[in-house]
């Protein structure tokens, strides 16, 4: 059973939540600020942290970059919608992934479980050709030199390996980056992202072998 931490100030929220993710499989336990949540940490071991924001006492800012340096476990930052800094600054602390509240719980469910299967197995390094995405400290290397993506584009690999094998279109890579940048987000943008990774990770952008379009479909990712 994956065990996950959840710290959150509001009651209500954690009431719910942990309901809802215990009937769904997942041990929960909960701390509503800073403090609790890294003496739960030091005490026990999770396989994922749900984080929010604001909280109780300290910030969730200044956990998830514990967690990160301290644990290497993924991050998921729970936030008020339409927070841009906030979303911001969380994927600078490299934090695996963003869901904006109100949410709905079965979304983030499947939010979860792709981060779990992504840093199950093979530790937190996956391997894509010559490229090796480091989930727990959030980078990313090509034939051993680091790779200097801005968050969008890490944001965008991140959902290309969380699909492999899967035709994405470009509403629903769209969708997945409006969670992270909401209304700067548009059909232009995409293309020029999708550009700007391809520029990094492929030996030849120009006839990509990594992120390759599927012709009226979108984007698949297959090795």
């Amino acid at each position: 059973m994956e065990k996950i931490l959840l710290v959150e100030d509001d009651k209500g929220i954690v009431a719910n939540l942990t309901e809802f993710l215990t009937a769904e499989g997942f041990a929960v336990q909960s701390a509503s600020g800073q403090a609790g949540a890294l003496a739960l940490l030091e005490q026990n071991s999770f396989d994922l942290v749900l984080l929010d924001v604001s909280l109780a006492d300290g910030n969730g800012f200044a956990v998830c970059s514990a967690v990160k340096s301290g644990y290497g476990l993924p991050v998921i930052f729970l936030t008020a919608s339409g927070d841009e800094y906030s979303t911001v600054t969380g994927f600078e602390l490299v934090a695996d992934d963003y869901i904006a509240k109100p949410f709905r719980p079965r979304e983030l469910v499947s939010r979860i479980r792709n981060i779990l299967r992504l840093t199950k197995g093979a530790g937190s390094v996956v391997h894509l050709g010559d490229i090796t995405v480091d989930t727990a400290k959030g980078t990313a290397s090509k034939n051993g030199r680091e790779l200097y993506l801005s968050a969008l584009e890490y944001r965008l690999l991140l959902v290309f390996l969380n699909n492999r094998g899967t035709i994405l279109s470009r509403q629903q890579l769209l969708s997945a980056i409006w969670d992270f940048a909401g209304e700067f987000v548009n059909d232009n943008t995409l293309t020029v992202y999708i550009k700007r990774l391809r520029e990094k990770i492929e030996k030849d952008p120009q006839n990509p072998t990594i992120i390759k379009t599927v012709r009226g479909l979108g984007y698949r990712v297959d090795l």
